[in-house]
Protein backbone atom coordinates (compact mmCIF):
# COMPACT_ATOMS: atom_id res chain seq x y z
CA UNK A 1 0.00 0.00 0.00
CA UNK A 2 1.46 3.31 -1.00
CA UNK A 3 1.91 6.28 1.33
CA UNK A 4 -0.25 9.43 0.90
CA UNK A 5 1.95 11.99 -0.59
CA UNK A 6 3.34 14.46 1.21
CA UNK A 7 1.60 17.52 1.62
CA UNK A 8 3.38 20.86 0.52
CA UNK A 9 2.52 24.51 0.98
CA UNK A 10 3.53 27.04 -1.27
CA UNK A 11 3.40 30.85 0.18
CA UNK A 12 4.18 33.29 -2.72
CA UNK A 13 2.31 36.40 -3.69
CA UNK A 14 4.19 36.01 -7.57
CA UNK A 15 1.65 33.87 -9.60
CA UNK A 16 4.00 32.98 -11.75
CA UNK A 17 6.84 31.67 -9.19
CA UNK A 18 4.22 30.72 -7.10
CA UNK A 19 3.07 27.94 -10.03
CA UNK A 20 6.47 27.06 -11.14
CA UNK A 21 6.83 25.73 -7.57
CA UNK A 22 3.60 24.02 -7.44
CA UNK A 23 4.24 22.53 -10.76
CA UNK A 24 7.69 21.31 -9.80
CA UNK A 25 6.83 19.77 -6.66
CA UNK A 26 3.55 18.14 -8.55
CA UNK A 27 5.69 16.70 -10.87
CA UNK A 28 7.57 14.64 -8.18
CA UNK A 29 4.51 13.52 -6.57
CA UNK A 30 3.89 15.51 -3.96
CA UNK A 31 0.10 17.24 -3.14
CA UNK A 32 0.42 20.97 -3.22
CA UNK A 33 -1.37 23.82 -2.26
CA UNK A 34 -0.57 27.19 -2.40
CA UNK A 35 -1.70 30.11 -0.78
CA UNK A 36 -1.18 34.27 -2.04
CA UNK A 37 0.03 36.01 0.72
CA UNK A 38 1.35 35.63 4.74
CA UNK A 39 -1.95 35.66 5.90
CA UNK A 40 -3.34 33.94 3.34
CA UNK A 41 -1.21 31.14 4.73
CA UNK A 42 -1.97 31.41 8.58
CA UNK A 43 -5.74 31.30 7.63
CA UNK A 44 -5.46 27.98 5.51
CA UNK A 45 -2.49 26.37 7.65
CA UNK A 46 -4.13 24.25 9.89
CA UNK A 47 -6.97 22.83 7.22
CA UNK A 48 -3.56 21.70 5.16
CA UNK A 49 -1.82 20.70 7.99
CA UNK A 50 1.30 20.64 5.46
CA UNK A 51 4.52 18.74 6.24
CA UNK A 52 6.68 21.48 4.44
CA UNK A 53 5.93 25.46 3.83
CA UNK A 54 7.79 26.65 0.83
CA UNK A 55 7.27 30.65 2.35
CA UNK A 56 8.38 33.79 0.79
CA UNK A 57 9.65 36.63 2.67
CA UNK A 58 8.62 39.82 0.54
CA UNK A 59 4.92 39.78 0.55
CA UNK A 60 1.98 41.71 0.99
CA UNK A 61 -0.55 41.54 4.73
CA UNK A 62 2.05 39.65 6.27
CA UNK A 63 5.40 38.80 5.47
CA UNK A 64 7.38 35.38 5.25
CA UNK A 65 9.59 36.53 8.24
CA UNK A 66 6.13 37.10 10.42
CA UNK A 67 4.50 33.77 9.15
CA UNK A 68 7.79 31.40 10.20
CA UNK A 69 7.97 32.68 13.35
CA UNK A 70 3.99 31.77 13.66
CA UNK A 71 4.53 29.03 12.53
CA UNK A 72 7.56 27.67 14.40
CA UNK A 73 5.84 28.95 17.62
CA UNK A 74 3.27 26.37 16.54
CA UNK A 75 6.00 23.72 15.46
CA UNK A 76 4.33 21.44 18.12
CA UNK A 77 1.01 20.97 16.97
CA UNK A 78 1.52 21.89 13.23
CA UNK A 79 4.51 19.85 12.85
CA UNK A 80 6.13 21.52 9.40
CA UNK A 81 9.54 22.15 8.22
CA UNK A 82 9.73 25.33 6.87
CA UNK A 83 11.75 26.94 3.51
CA UNK A 84 12.40 30.53 3.08
CA UNK A 85 12.54 30.98 -0.72
CA UNK A 86 13.51 35.05 -1.16
CA UNK A 87 15.25 37.41 -3.42
CA UNK A 88 16.93 38.94 -0.13
CA UNK A 89 20.28 37.17 -0.59
CA UNK A 90 22.10 39.33 2.56
CA UNK A 91 23.95 37.09 4.78
CA UNK A 92 22.04 38.71 7.62
CA UNK A 93 18.99 37.74 6.34
CA UNK A 94 20.32 34.29 6.09
CA UNK A 95 21.55 34.64 10.03
CA UNK A 96 17.92 35.46 10.85
CA UNK A 97 16.21 32.95 9.32
CA UNK A 98 18.45 30.45 11.50
CA UNK A 99 18.22 32.58 13.99
CA UNK A 100 14.49 32.29 14.44
CA UNK A 101 14.56 28.46 13.16
CA UNK A 102 13.70 28.10 9.39
CA UNK A 103 14.65 24.67 8.11
CA UNK A 104 16.50 26.13 4.97
CA UNK A 105 16.96 29.33 2.88
CA UNK A 106 17.17 29.73 -0.85
CA UNK A 107 17.78 32.61 -2.62
CA UNK A 108 15.90 33.76 -5.76
CA UNK A 109 16.47 33.03 -8.47
CA UNK A 110 16.88 29.81 -7.78
CA UNK A 111 16.56 26.46 -9.24
CA UNK A 112 13.72 24.40 -9.20
CA UNK A 113 15.08 21.11 -9.28
CA UNK A 114 17.39 22.37 -6.24
CA UNK A 115 14.21 23.26 -3.92
CA UNK A 116 12.47 20.14 -4.97
CA UNK A 117 15.47 18.69 -3.44
CA UNK A 118 15.33 20.79 -0.16
CA UNK A 119 11.88 19.94 -0.30
CA UNK A 120 12.89 15.51 0.04
CA UNK A 121 15.52 16.27 2.42
CA UNK A 122 13.50 17.48 5.12
CA UNK A 123 10.87 15.23 4.19
CA UNK A 124 13.75 11.87 4.60
CA UNK A 125 14.88 14.08 7.83
CA UNK A 126 11.26 13.53 9.41
CA UNK A 127 10.88 9.79 8.48
CA UNK A 128 14.29 8.98 10.51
Amino acid sequence: MNALPARVLVVEDDEMIRELIRLNLELEGFEVFTAVDGQDCIDRVDHIAPHVVVLDVMMPRLDGWTVAEHLLARRNELACRIVLVTARAQEEDRRHGERIGVDAYMTKPFDPDALVEIVRELLEGEQE
